[in-house]
């Protein structure tokens, strides 16, 4: 076992967050809360952040008030449809993950789920997020089930790649086109710079998350950037980061934000040049304290769009 002072609630995972509302759930219920990752919050918040970080600058962009409307469906559709992916993720990695310490726990390879009833928490979650993105107009509907293709894609990835993380990037970082479709209509170039830029910070925290498995994986032959890169981890953590803040500036710079945007991307900055810093490769609890963290970059990222959003309006 890699995570020693860990001590997680029966069923759940060693990654889980201690004492959450989930523990407190009925037991029927508990093992589909997991599975959707209730009891990992981290996974919506990362994705939520740059549909905001869209939505923000999109509104800058258009001289509009940021959409407080808009930032409740982003995060209704980001619970829904981090739960959807990580359902997903299960059923089709449910073999692997009884061969793995931290996943071995999970709801489906514990046996505390059938994978017909995983199926169906599947097209109940799916369901909802398609009604959160059938509130929006045309194109970013469209756009926004396109989405699904690299969601679909991702669990196979980590057997024929050592760069599943691409993939999940592609997957989590689509919310930084969304903000754009809902309020512009279009994806403009800021847009297209803020997606590749947030792909880059996928890339780099999920390189950090899976520093977790390194041991496993290499037992299962799963392949993991963290893996490729191995004693060079930092240098690519810090490649993938500087290449994350420095499209994220283009992006910035193409909306024509202010000072406050600008404030905002330079503590983002300094938040993920501290985590390469203090990085070490053979701590898996640091490993996940750092990933965690990343919703700290992201949140001072936002209030600084935001915060520009609204100056420019007043």
């Amino acid at each position: 076992m890699r995570f020693p002072g860990l001590s997680p609630a029966p069923g759940a995972t060693p990654d889980a967050v201690r004492r959450s509302f989930v523990e407190r759930l009925p037991e029927a219920i508990r093992p589909y809360a997991r599975m959707a990752r209730l009891d990992r919050p981290i996974g919506w918040w990362l994705l939520v952040l740059p549909c905001w970080w869209s939505a923000a600058l999109a509104a800058r962009m258009a001289g509009q008030v940021p959409d407080a409307g808009l930032f409740l469906l982003f995060l209704i559709g980001a619970v829904v449809m981090r739960g959807a992916g990580s359902t997903w993720n299960d059923i089709s990695d449910r073999d692997l993950d009884a061969s793995v310490a931290r996943t071995a726990s999970r709801p489906l390879p514990s046996g505390q789920v059938s994978v017909k009833q995983a199926l169906l928490f599947l097209a109940l979650q799916a369901l909802i997020g398609l009604g959160v993105l059938l509130t929006f107009n045309r194109f970013a509907i469209v756009l926004g089930l396109l989405s699904l293709a690299p969601v679909l894609v991702y669990p196979f990835m980590k057997r024929v790649t050592h760069h599943p993380q691409v993939v999940l990037g592609l997957a989590f970082a689509w919310g930084a086109l969304m903000g754009f479709a809902v309020q512009l209509g279009t994806v403009p170039l800021a847009g297209l710079l803020l997606y590749a830029g947030t792909i880059f910070w996928v890339v780099g925290y999920d390189t950090i998350y899976a520093l977790q498995d390194i041991e496993d994986d290499a037992i299962v032959g799963i392949g993991s950037t963290a893996r490729a890169y191995g004693r060079h981890v930092r240098l690519f953590i810090v490649a993938m980061y500087g290449a994350a803040s420095t499209l994220i500036g283009a992006a910035i710079s193409l909306a024509g934000a202010g000072p406050a945007a600008w404030l905002g991307l330079l503590a983002f900055a300094t938040h993920l040049g501290w985590q390469a810093l203090i990085l070490r490769r053979e701590d898996p609890l640091q490993a996940l304290r750092l990933f965690r963290a990343n919703r700290d970059a992201g949140f001072v990222l936002f209030a600084g769009l935001m915060l520009d959003a609204l100056i420019a309006v007043m």
